[in-house]
């Protein structure tokens, strides 16, 4: 077991991390997406970046894991589309900096980013905003914040708005069982035993459902990032797959257009997830991305 450390970031936001590989190795930072945590990262997918000569850092966002936590009351589902209602709502260009922070902290001077869903949000803030910390960008099954563009599944919608806070931890991991078939990898073989695995985890470290609304509210107060994006002067990857209920693959492609000179690379069977299937893959894609770029 690697040994999980928390660090101050600024602004009263610590952070829960974790690394793996050789220090000397080029670093590669992974950006867990909406209400997921560190461990979302799966350890095999890790573990191949690591074989490949990579220095590997995962951590928890803010609002989830053993990261800080914000203490005001999350908002409801007409407050999350309008991003929030609380003054202390943030957005993600908090969580961009929060991750810059984490970046001070480990004494990187810059990174291979790689986020995936929000973290791949995130990761194209960084990228805009920081001019010189990020190496290459992979963006992975994420958006540009577009209105009607790699959007949920109206199925996906439904069950979103109609899940509710488990109360035990045999609940949560049931219900993690059933989105994820849902909105997982229908070109690979459903693992349920490492969403069970991952969804227990997830309860063991943190209880709180409070994070994963406020998180989905920072992403609608973000808006359409698009001229954003257009900003982005790195070398982007842009990874999807062909199969998303959550985002749908509009939303790839969107990105891929707005980031200049990205390319979109579409794994067929990929839903929102990263299957033990499409591990080689996904990690044979990012080390051709950054292999050129050291």
């Amino acid at each position: 077991m690697t040994e999980q450390h928390i660090v101050d970031v600024g602004r009263g936001i610590s952070l829960c991390y974790e690394q793996f590989g050789d220090p000397a190795d080029p670093p590669i930072v992974l950006i867990a997406g909406l209400g997921q945590q560190l461990h979302s990262w799966p350890d095999g997918l890790v573990a191949e970046l690591v074989a490949r000569g990579y220095h590997v850092t995962r951590f928890d966002n803010r609002d989830v894991g053993r990261s800080t936590h914000m203490s005001f009351r999350p908002p409801g589902p007409v407050a999350i589309i309008r991003g929030g209602n609380d003054p202390k709502q943030y957005h993600l260009g908090d969580m961009a900096r929060d991750t810059v922070g984490l970046l001070d902290a480990l004494g990187f001077s810059d990174v291979h980013l790689v986020g995936v869903s929000m973290g791949g949000m995130i990761a194209q803030t960084v990228t805009a905003h920081y001019p010189g910390r990020v190496r290459t960008l992979t963006s992975i099954m994420s958006n540009t914040g577009a209105a009607r563009i790699g959007r949920p599944a109206p199925s996906t919608w439904f069950r979103m708005a109609t899940r509710r806070p488990a109360r035990t931890r045999a609940e949560a991991v049931d219900a993690a069982v059933k989105i994820f078939r849902h909105i997982g990898s229908h070109g690979f073989p459903f693992d349920e035993e490492w969403v069970r695995e991952k969804a227990g985890a997830d309860w063991d470290r943190d209880r709180s459902a409070a994070g994963t609304p406020r998180q989905l509210a920072g992403i609608f107060a973000s808006g359409d990032r698009t001229a954003e994006l257009a900003q982005i002067d790195v070398p982007t990857l842009v990874i999807h797959g062909d199969r998303d209920r959550m985002v749908h693959p509009t939303g790839g492609a969107a990105t891929a257009r707005a980031i200049p000179g990205a390319r979109l690379e579409t794994i067929v069977g990929m839903g929102h997830d990263l299957p033990r299937g499409a591990w080689n893959q996904l990690a044979d894609l990012i080390t051709k991305h950054t292999k050129e770029h050291l």
